[in-house]
């Protein structure tokens, strides 16, 4: 039996999940800083491919990790460390973030939707808008990864959070389809490509950038 065959029999914990969910929300915070560079003039500004940009990350954030990912974490998540009182304070921190992103990004789509040549205040609000959205989720999933999921094993039972492994991968294919985190990495993958920003090794430093203004 291959590795993957192994994985799926054996099913993918509920924390992993959610933490591999977090990968695809990491990859959209990159795409949100490339769009800022864009947008301040760092680099080619082209209004119409970052209206297009902007409405297909969004509605992949809107659908994914707005409609799925947070509803797992409040529904599933999230009531069983208050039951415990566990982690109340992150859990109601978090929950508050939650209803922010939504709003920000209600803000996105609506930049999204009317293809035009920006504005300097529009363009300004927009990089607010994102610089807010990215300020706030890398603090966010950084402290869900290593403060709240760790901590899930110790307030439910090793058969309840199995159950919520199994329960989180039917809900996943039941709202994306059979291998539906695959395509949504594939379109992500896409968008960075658009971008120039797929390929993984210009975000190595090189050596001469190592030294720069050395004392």
């Amino acid at each position: 039996m291959s590795e993957e065959d192994t994985t799926k029999s054996e099913g993918i914990p509920p924390t992993e999940d959610l933490m591999r969910e977090h990968g695809v929300l990491k990859r959209i915070l990159l795409i949100y800083k490339e769009v800022i560079r864009r947008l301040i003039g760092e680099k080619h500004y082209d209004p119409q491919m970052i209206a297009s940009t902007l409405y297909h990350t969004a509605s992949i954030v809107r659908q994914f990790i707005e409609d799925y990912h947070q509803h797992l974490e409040e529904q599933y998540i999230f009531p069983k460390f208050l039951q415990a009182q566990q982690q109340t304070s992150l859990v109601h921190v978090l929950s508050t973030q939650h209803l922010a992103a939504r709003q920000m990004t209600n803000i996105i789509l609506h930049y999204s939707r009317v293809p035009h040549h920006y504005s300097f205040p529009e363009r300004y609000h927009l990089v607010r808008i994102l610089s807010l959205y990215i300020r706030m989720y890398e603090p966010h999933e950084a402290r869900e990864d290593t403060d709240l999921f760790p901590a899930l094993r110790s307030i439910v039972s090793p058969k309840e959070f199995k159950n919520l492994g199994e329960l989180f991968e039917e809900i996943e294919e039941k709202r994306f389809g059979k291998n539906g985190f695959q395509r949504i990495v594939q379109f992500i993958s896409r968008i960075e490509q658009t971008l120039g920003i797929y390929d993984l090794s210009q975000f190595t430093p090189q050596p001469s950038e190592l030294y720069k203004g050395r004392v």
